[in-house]
């Protein structure tokens, strides 16, 4: 059985970045997307993920404003994705108190082309470990 993500970032090409790594994995099926936190809330219902990637810095509402509201939403696991969660970081745990399940750091900015080549093997990983496949 496939597991539902739901894919959250401003930026658009990132989007497409995130999908292309993870439709490498037939376990995995990108069922959403959303370009800030407000939008993803408006679309959970419709999608019904079982995971969700998160960037932190967007317009309307961030990551963080989204964790605080999307777990009282849905019980989708959340994997933060952002260039401004570097392992020990004030995001990063500020991100896991607010009930990330994941935090994996952007290779190289806000728009990392070079997701795939540098963190798509621990992105898999980090996905199979939190959904437990």
């Amino acid at each position: 059985m496939t597991k539902r993500v739901m894919i959250v970032d401003d930026a658009a090409l990132m989007r497409v970045t995130i999908q292309n790594v993870l439709k490498e994995d037939p376990a995995l099926e990108v069922v959403g997307w959303a370009a800030n936190g407000k939008q993803a809330l408006e679309k959970l219902a419709d999608a019904r993920p079982d995971l969700i990637m998160l960037d932190i810095e967007m317009p309307e509402m961030d990551g963080l404003e989204f964790l605080r509201h999307a777990r009282l939403k849905c019980r989708a696991k959340i994997i933060v994705l952002s260039s401004v969660t570097a392992a020990g970081s004030h995001k990063a745990s500020q991100a896991r108190s607010l009930g990330a399940d994941a935090v994996v750091s952007k290779p190289s900015g806000a728009v990392s082309f070079d997701l795939k080549e540098k963190r798509g093997s621990e992105l898999i990983s980090t996905i199979h470990q939190v959904l437990g496949i």
